[in-house]
């Protein structure tokens, strides 16, 4: 299984417009990241996790040609913008589905309502099949099964997933110990880690780290950056030796 970061930032991604912070200003290719997102493939199977603004962009960068799903963890639009731009998937292949939460489902409704659309549809709008996610239901995806982790981003519920030895979980806060034990045996897990100092709805890096400690994954890969981590580089290097920034572009295969 291939796993690709298409985004490995914060909701406003980096550099921050307008911004004149030192990592902002950074020519290094790691320190710019766009919204956080991955795409997950194995065989002919193609998965993203999360549709954010700038999906259009990542999918050309990444040279994905096939999308057989859209996983969504939640709803705040740095996760679901891009939703218009799966278009140029329903032209070649059709219908394409998007699993979510049922809260996430309506959410997406109100805001994508053309998309939904079920008379007098514009033929150019995108198409997709809703299919909700409830917490320990896995479900199918292609010929794996994918394992909702219910996590909390502040006071808003987030699903992370599990799939084969890998775990996706992005905008934690809080995770409960019976949906940790989902995550036993990792061989990779990706879990946010914004900055260093402590924010209200994100684990910063030391709750990261400590989350790390506790779930034991042979590795793991640190996203939702935020520019106030400082330089790519010099972070890495305080890391313990499993440890890793993610960045966009970023292959690793499992």
């Amino acid at each position: 299984m291939k796993v690709y970061f298409l985004g490995t930032g914060t909701s406003q991604g980096i550099p921050v417009i307008g911004s004149s912070h030192s990592v902002c200003q950074s020519t290094d290719f790691k320190d710019k990241r766009l919204r956080v997102s991955i795409w997950i493939s194995w065989d002919d199977h193609s998965y993203v996790i999360d549709c954010g603004p700038d999906f259009r962009q990542q999918m050309l960068a990444s040279n994905c040609q096939k999308l057989d799903a859209i996983l969504y963890t939640h709803e705040h639009s740095d996760h679901t913008a891009g939703l218009d731009d799966i278009r140029p998937f329903n032209f070649k292949q059709g219908e394409i589905p998007i699993y979510a939460h049922q809260r996430v489902l309506d959410n997406l409704k109100k805001r994508f309502d053309y998309v939904f659309e079920k008379e007098n549809k514009y033929p150019g709008a995108p198409s997709v099949q809703p299919i909700e996610v409830v917490n320990n239901h896995p479900f199918s995806i292609g010929n794996k099964i994918a394992i909702p982790i219910n996590v909390m981003h502040g006071n808003l519920q987030v699903f992370g997933y599990r799939i084969d030895d890998f775990a996706y979980l992005t905008d934690v806060k809080t995770i409960d110990k019976s949906e940790m034990d989902k995550l036993k045996n990792l061989k990779i897990l990706v879990i946010n880690a914004l900055r260093e100092e402590p924010h209200a709805t994100h684990f910063n890096l030391q709750e990261a780290l400590d989350f790390i400690t506790l779930v034991k994954p042979q590795k793991a890969y640190l996203t939702h950056i935020s520019h106030i981590m400082g330089f790519h580089e010099e972070v890495q290097q305080k890391l313990p030796e499993n440890v890793y920034l993610a960045y966009d572009n970023l292959e690793i295969i499992i």
